[in-house]
């Protein structure tokens, strides 16, 4: 794993036993001595803390400060930047000519600036894009902070234990807070449908604030095994696999980040790449659509298994994206795409799992409700 990129905390994570692996060019802890499934659990009883300092910070400035940044940027995102209220965060997608998905990513109203934190396999091409899309703005990639993420019902207290103040943030909620670890960048919010925070630390602080954390009785560090199965039971799409370039967001059910103000009709409507194909779906609605899997039995149908109407004879419906035993669930989960006819709750049809069609059920997500402090 010579190649690969490291984060400020690969020390911390091979002292801890981390078993390492290569993720987005970065070598990564996929787990650690707990175990997958412990460190899963752990997280939804008490609290996890997860390394994503691979994770792209970038700053946006404009000589008219956020409202400038803001209606600037939505010209990149079919979602409403330029109405979001300072101190809160959203989430978005750049979109392509096609109206594919280039990335998901957050944007935070920081004032007099945006803060957008963008998937480390995606930065590169997405610092490129806003660089050369945004030539009024000021864009600048953050390198010298660690990105930490602190997720669980015991997150609150134990990050209150160090940085008073935070519990007073509800779901979404952004602030700038000063630390024994420097000054973070925090955020209400994370990736696995728990209460949490995102923080962002100085890199030369973030060995020293990780340590302090996992030395409260009620976290853990957790590896992308666990966040992958946590990610999928909130039903929440992995770039890559549920959504991609190819992929549109009414096609992957993510509407409800496309604020009415840049739909037809909308003061904003449209503006932003594959803007005619977004608008026509959400007004005609798409070919197909993602939606939630629970096959029958125990054997989870993983991505690529080809999905039937039938469980015999018959076309291709769908694929699986993404697939995995959740463990809160108690049972294998999967997300997909089928054509739109059948992408009814409570409709059954077939995976083909090692030759054998096997039955499933479309099922609303999450999988496991959210437990955001709202």
């Amino acid at each position: 794993m010579s190649d690969l990129r490291v984060t400020p905390l690969n020390a911390l994570h091979k002292e801890l036993g981390a078993k390492m692996v290569p993720f987005a060019g970065y070598e990564m802890p996929v787990q650690y001595p707990l175990g997958v499934m412990k460190e899963h659990l752990h997280c939804r009883a008490e609290a996890g803390l997860f390394d994503v300092s691979h994770m792209g910070q970038v700053i946006i400035r404009a000589p008219g400060g956020y409202d400038a940044a803001a209606t600037a940027f939505e010209t990149l995102v079919p979602v409403n930047a330029l109405g979001l209220g300072e101190g809160r965060q959203r989430y978005a997608m750049f979109t392509n000519d096609k109206g594919g998905i280039e990335d998901d990513l957050m944007i935070a109203n920081r004032g007099d600036h945006m803060f957008v934190v963008v998937n480390a396999a995606c930065k590169e091409a997405d610092i490129t894009r806003m660089t050369t899309g945004l030539p009024e703005c000021e864009v600048t990639e953050i390198t010298d902070r660690a990105l930490l993420a602190l997720q669980g019902p015991g997150a609150e207290a134990a990050l209150e234990a160090l940085v008073p103040g935070v519990a007073s943030m509800t779901f979404m909620d952004v602030g700038v807070m000063a630390s024994d670890w420097g000054e973070l960048w925090i955020s209400r919010s994370g990736y696995t449908g728990e209460d949490g925070y995102e923080i962002s630390v100085p890199e030369d602080q973030s060995e020293a604030l990780a340590r302090a954390l996992i030395a409260l009785d009620a976290v853990e560090p957790i590896g992308l095994g666990a966040r992958d199965s946590l990610r999928l039971e909130a039903g929440l799409c992995l770039y890559g696999h549920d959504i991609d370039s190819g992929t549109t967001p009414v096609e992957a059910a993510l509407t409800w980040a496309i604020q009415k103000v840049r739909r037809n009709g909308g003061a904003r409507a449209g503006g932003f790449p594959g803007a005619d194909t977004i608008l026509a779906q959400l007004d005609d609605g798409p070919t197909r659509r993602r939606v939630g899997l629970r096959p029958e039995g125990r054997a989870p149908m993983r991505e690529g298994t080809e999905l039937y109407a039938g469980a015999e004879g018959g076309d291709v419906i769908g694929h699986v994206t993404s697939g995995a035993f959740g463990p809160t669930l108690g049972g294998p989960m999967s997300m997909g795409y089928v054509t739109a006819g059948f992408a009814d709750d409570g409709t059954t049809i077939y995976g083909d799992v090692r030759g054998k069609r096997l039955p499933a059920t479309i099922t609303a997500l999450p999988f496991v409700p959210a437990n955001f402090k709202r």
